[in-house]
């Protein structure tokens, strides 16, 4: 059986912590920056959570 591949895409999205979560970036934070509010720029920094239902897609993706 070949070997199967990681997600290359996936990979760049998500990492995987010590307990096996997975943690994302909040969207809206790419472009468009200017004429955003600081205070919403403050609030979508850092990484949260995976939802639980979207969990599993992703781990089958990161798996390698």
């Amino acid at each position: 059986m070949p070997k199967m591949k990681t997600h290359k895409g996936a990979k760049k999205r998500f990492k995987v912590t010590g307990t096996g979560k997975l943690r994302r970036r909040q969207r809206n934070l790419n472009h468009f920056n200017s004429k955003m509010a600081s205070k919403r720029k403050r609030r979508l920094r850092g990484e949260h959570e995976v939802t639980d239902a979207d969990a599993p897609r992703i781990k089958k993706l990161l798996s390698s």
